[in-house]
C-alpha cells in the first residue's frame, strides 16, 4: 500500500477549461450565429441540471434534434473533438504531476461524462502522465469508497480548484485527506461561491506552485483552520 496518494483535478485545475469553453462559444457563434448559440447553451444547463455534470457533446445532440436540417452543427462536434487539449495545459501542470509523483502514485481525479472527459483527458497528455490512473465520476466526493479500494492508502492529497468539493471530500475523510485548493479559474475566484466554506488545508495561487514544495511532509502536513 502506499503511504500517499495525490489525485488531481483537472478542469480549472490541471487545464484551462475556461479558456476551452470561451473558444467553444467564439466557434459556436461564427458557426450558428448568436440565436442558436444561445440556446445550445440553454439545452447544456438544463443537461447538468438534469445528469449533475458538463455534458457538451450531449447538449449538441440535443440540439440537432432540435436543428436537424442544419449541416453546420457537425463542425461544432469537430471543433470539440478534434481541439488541442495539450495546448490548454496550465503552465507547469505536467511538471508538477512529475514533481509530485516522486512521492507517490497520482490520480486523474474528475467529474463528466463517459465520452468527452476520458477523450480530452488523453489528448490532453494527463492520462498518460498519470500512467493510466484516472477515475471519472458523476459526483467524485460521493464516490470515496470506490477510490480508496481503487487505490488504498492511509493518507490522499486532492488538487481540485473547487472549494466545495474539497470541503465535501474533507469531511468524508476527515485528518486522511489533505485539501489543496488552486485559485484559477472562475470557480475558484467566486467570492460569493466561497465566502461561507472552510480554507483549505493549503491555498496555492496556479498549479505550478507544488513544484516550489521539497518534501511530500510539506504538502500533507496540516494547517490550522
Amino acid at each position: 500500500m502506499n503511504n500517499t496518494v495525490f489525485l488531481f483535478d483537472v478542469d480549472n485545475t490541471l487545464l484551462d477549461n475556461d479558456a476551452v469553453i470561451a473558444g467553444l462559444h467564439a466557434k459556436l457563434e461564427a458557426t450558428v450565429g448568436a440565436t442558436i448559440t444561445a440556446r445550445y447553451w440553454a439545452l447544456f444547463e438544463a443537461l447538468r441540471a438534469e445528469l449533475g455534470y458538463a455534458d457538451y457533446l450531449g447538449a449538441l445532440q440535443r440540439l440537432r434534434i432540435e436543428q436537424q436540417s442544419d449541416p453546420r452543427l457537425h463542425a461544432v462536434a469537430s471543433f470539440l473533438l478534434d481541439y488541442p487539449f495539450a495546448d490548454r495545459l496550465y503552465e507547469g501542470a505536467l511538471a508538477a504531476l512529475t514533481h509530485v509523483g516522486r512521492w507517490g502514485p497520482t490520480v486523474i481525479l474528475s467529474d463528466g461524462d463517459a465520452v468527452f472527459q476520458p477523450h480530452k483527458i488523453r489528448r490532453a497528455g494527463l492520462a498518460d502522465a498519470v500512467g493510466g490512473r484516472v477515475l471519472i465520476y458523476i459526483h467524485k466526493e460521493h464516490t470515496l469508497a470506490d477510490l480508496a479500494q481503487r487505490y488504498p492508502a492511509p493518507h490522499y492529497v486532492m488538487i481540485d480548484d473547487k472549494l466545495r468539493i474539497l470541503t465535501a471530500m474533507k469531511a468524508a475523510l476527515g485528518e486522511r485527506l489533505t485539501t489543496v485548493f488552486v485559485r484559477q479559474g472562475h470557480y475558484a475566484n467566486d467570492s460569493a461561491a466561497i465566502r461561507d466554506l472552510p480554507e483549505a488545508d493549503l491555498t496555492i495561487e496556479r498549479i505550478a506552485d507544488l513544484i516550489a514544495f521539497e518534501m511530500a511532509a510539506e504538502i500533507t502536513a496540516k494547517t490550522a483552520r
